[in-house]
């Protein structure tokens, strides 16, 4: 599955509407003079800000977890003028922790020397694999230490951990695993998209759609972020409330901290508490 750089049709999509609102119009004075108005597709009409010229990088390993990539790549691929470009170890397909197989546009060698972001999702035992393979850990520090932002999604941030980039920072990560932050000099943080200067750090896996949108915000304007919102229909109202142990019930987080506690000891075990 290859990250389609090429402007997408909801990228079309905006612009026509962008043109068509007189809200979306910088040019919006001008637009009361009748040789001066622009026509449906005259994009003359459309904000400089809009367009940008962004690099932006996001991480394949095995069994990473889909959503934490594709949920902010959503956004990201919409933002007009940047390039999203998918990146692994070697050219073969990367099977994420469902098996859904994606196909990398550059190999770690290939990745551009200046990048704007550098995006690391998510998983479980595929990530702290990550974390012990000398290419992808040396590639995480290399890259998100001198990209403009290093963001991750849900247990990537223990990925930037482990790569040295969260040293002092605030940070979030999945639920299960937020209390290993310390372990790599973080300090942990409630937000569901935390961003301590130049590291940005979202929560576990759906946090990834509010990751997109918070650079969305960042890169664009408001107005561009509400389109975007709106377009996906991005308005959760989830048929039961327990997306986080504060609002689920103790059975389901007893359950579901039984089922991942190897996860959470190999990490605990690889990467011991401070003395």
């Amino acid at each position: 599955m290859n990250a389609d750089t090429t402007p997408l049709p909801r990228r079309d999509f905006i612009r026509t509407l962008s043109a068509a609102l007189p809200a979306f119009s910088a040019l919006a004075a001008q637009a009361q003079q009748p040789a001066a108005k622009p026509s449906a597709h005259d994009m003359s009409a459309m904000p400089a800000t809009w367009t940008g010229s962004e690099v932006i990088v996001m991480l394949l390993y095995p069994q990473f977890t889909a959503l934490d990539l594709l949920g902010p790549q959503y956004f990201l691929a919409s933002l007009m003028g940047a390039k999203v470009l998918l990146v692994a170890k070697d050219a073969a397909p990367v099977a994420c922790d469902t098996g859904v197989k994606m196909l990398p546009d550059i190999t770690f060698e290939q990745c551009p020397e200046k990048i704007d972001l550098l995006c690391v999702p998510g998983g479980s035992s595929g990530t702290l694999a990550a974390m012990q393979d000398d290419a992808t850990l040396r590639f995480v520090r290399e890259k998100g230490g001198s990209a403009r932002i290093a963001a991750s999604v849900c247990t990537g941030s223990l990925l930037l951990g482990a790569a040295g980039l969260l040293q002092g920072r605030k940070a979030t990560s999945h639920w299960l695993v937020k209390d290993l932050l310390p372990r790599f000099g973080a300090t942990p943080a409630e937000d569901r998209v935390v961003e301590d200067g130049r590291v940005i750090t979202a929560a576990g896996v759906t946090a990834g759609l509010d990751l997109g949108l918070h650079l969305t915000l960042k890169w664009r304007d408001r107005l561009y972020a509400e389109c975007m919102a709106l377009l996906a229909e991005y308005a959760p109202a989830p048929p039961v409330q327990a997306g986080d142990p504060a609002r689920s019930p103790a059975q389901a987080v007893e359950m579901m901290r039984a089922m991942l506690a190897g996860f959470h000891q190999k990490v605990s075990d690889a990467y011991p508490a401070a003395r």
